[in-house]
């Protein structure tokens, strides 16, 4: 390990040790996490840190960082060590009781925009397995004059979803719940969102640790093929949608095919599919026959 320039105990020093830490652990982007990681325990943005590199770090900070770096190198997600996800332009309050948010989750709030191009259409929005509440409340941010309800089997999901809202400005739009997707459910709904479990169950070892060890298998595991979730949201969407109504769900790679199967056998049909950054076909848009 290649000495650091600046003085020891300096911003300098601790965001060049950290670095070199980061870089040895094989995560990506070394230098950017160790900046993040820095700036949450000295409680100030990034900027401040290049600003002056040889200013000194509080024994306090220095303590915080310290722990924060050993639980990164531990591979916990960044997301957790922050406390929060950006998703859609919107900070999420994350937690390792739900999904930590993901860029390519934002191709369904696409998607459901491309599916109203009158957006006052849409008046009631469900999540199914809400989460964090990022695609619900991403939603209504799109859809001023809607109202959504989340679901969650798990009852901490559900109420950081809750805080989400309030802290979003969103708590007198949004209510969450805890049930199952096939739960009886007042009412239908314009638009479906789900970002349901659609990892195949065997494979979920073999993910990278930071998903694997420190993201809720609830969350992740689809069953045998990875499709148990989209069968039992299929055979309930026909209660759920309104006339008019629109599902939009998040795929795996290479389920598209096999959830349009699913949907069709309860008398539901593909209208599109959005990709993601990646190009991976990810927002199946579903309509009833």
């Amino acid at each position: 390990m290649t000495a650091c320039a600046d003085p020891a105990g300096t911003v300098g020093f601790f965001l060049c040790r950290a670095g070199q830490h980061l870089r040895a652990a094989a995560i990506e982007t070394p230098r950017l996490e160790a900046r993040l990681l820095l700036a949450h325990a000295m409680a100030c943005r990034q900027e401040d840190l290049l600003r002056d590199p040889r200013a000194p770090v509080a024994p306090e900070a220095a303590a915080r960082f310290a722990d924060l770096l050993r639980r990164r190198l531990d591979r916990a997600p960044i997301a957790h060590l922050l406390g929060e996800q950006e998703f859609w332009s919107l900070p999420f309050a994350v937690s390792p009781a739900t999904l930590i948010p993901r860029p390519d989750s934002e191709a369904l709030i696409e998607a459901a925009i491309g599916a109203f191009p009158d957006r006052r259409a849409v008046r009631r929005v469900l999540d199914l397995g809400t989460g964090t509440g990022c695609l619900l409340l991403a939603a209504l941010t799109e859809f001023p004059g809607a109202t959504g309800l989340g679901l969650d089997r798990v009852p901490a999901a559900a109420a950081l979803a809750r805080d989400n809202a309030a802290r979003l400005g969103l708590g007198d739009r949004a209510r969450f719940a805890v049930a199952d997707w096939a739960a009886p459910i007042g009412g239908r709904f314009d638009l479906v969102l789900s970002n349901p479990p659609y990892i195949e169950r065997a494979t979920i070892p073999g993910l990278m640790p930071e998903v694997a060890r420190h993201e809720p298998a609830s969350a992740l595991d689809g069953g045998a093929d990875g499709l148990d979730a989209y069968r039992a949201i299929a055979a309930a969407l026909p209660g759920l949608l309104a006339p008019g109504g629109r599902a939009v769900l998040e795929l795996g790679q290479g389920q598209q095919a096999a959830v349009e199967a699913i949907a069709a056998a309860h008398g539901i049909h593909a209208l599109g599919c959005r990709m993601d950054l990646g190009g991976v076909p990810r927002a199946l848009v579903l309509a009833m026959a």
